[in-house]
């Protein structure tokens, strides 16, 4: 700031840091006058630090609702991320529930690596013996085929297919279950017989089929034989 003399007037220039803001005596170097110069004074010093305190105040506050804002957007990402897991868990528990009830989502869960069983029914007590008749070698292939539901549920085709000792499968045929209706928890005798099966076949593999299934098959003579 500059200082002017009362009595001379000669000026000079003094840092504001070296005054005091409540004022100090002050001496003229050129005549040597002496007066009391009026700082800032207390008030605008207290103003000051009041002002100061006021902006830093005003920014904690505004980093207090940003990061409450910033907890808010991550506790409810967090709750629909919590409820999504929540409903694919429950679908994958009851994805047989599921697939009744919406049978074009088994293919989702078969492709997620998830068995379905969406006809409720399961095979047990799987069998196979072979014997001649005659001649002829025979493959005789018994089961039982359980309800596993709380309902009747329609009985589907069985697919029976021969695999060799790699696994591929060689032959395949077609079979009926001998009733149209499985009673809620009830099981039904299975029997399927084929004749002159593949020598290379050693393993089964049995699922069940829905009749538009069969129908898109290729033509049984190029298959198996189908059960009589």
């Amino acid at each position: 700031m500059i200082l002017t003399c009362p009595a001379c007037e000669f000026s000079c220039y003094l840092d504001d840091s070296t005054i005091s803001p409540v004022g100090q005596e002050m001496t003229c170097a050129a005549c040597g006058h002496t007066w009391f110069h009026e700082g800032e004074g207390t008030d605008a010093g207290e103003e000051k630090l009041a002002r100061g305190a006021h902006e830093r105040y005003l920014e904690a506050v505004r980093l207090k609702r940003k990061a409450r804002s910033r907890a808010t957007a991550i506790g409810i990402w967090a709750a629909a991320v919590a409820i999504l897991a929540t409903v694919l868990v429950s679908a994958a528990v009851m994805r047989d529930e599921v697939v009744d009830r919406w049978p074009a989502s088994a293919s989702a869960f078969t492709s997620l690596g998830l068995e379905v069983n969406r006809f409720g029914v399961e095979f047990e007590n799987v069998e196979r013996s072979r014997q001649l008749r005659g001649t002829v070698p025979i493959l005789t292939i018994t089961a039982d085929v359980r309800n596993v539901t709380d309902r009747p549920r329609p009985a589907p085709k069985v697919r029976v297919g021969l695999l060799d000792d790699f696994g591929r499968e060689i032959a395949h045929m077609y079979a009926d279950i001998d009733v149209p209706i499985i009673g809620a928890g009830d099981a039904v005798s299975f029997t399927a017989v084929l004749e002159d099966p593949p020598a290379e076949s050693y393993r089964l593999r049995l699922r069940f089929v829905d009749p538009s299934e069969v129908q898109a098959a290729r033509p049984p003579s190029a298959n198996l034989p189908q059960a009589g």
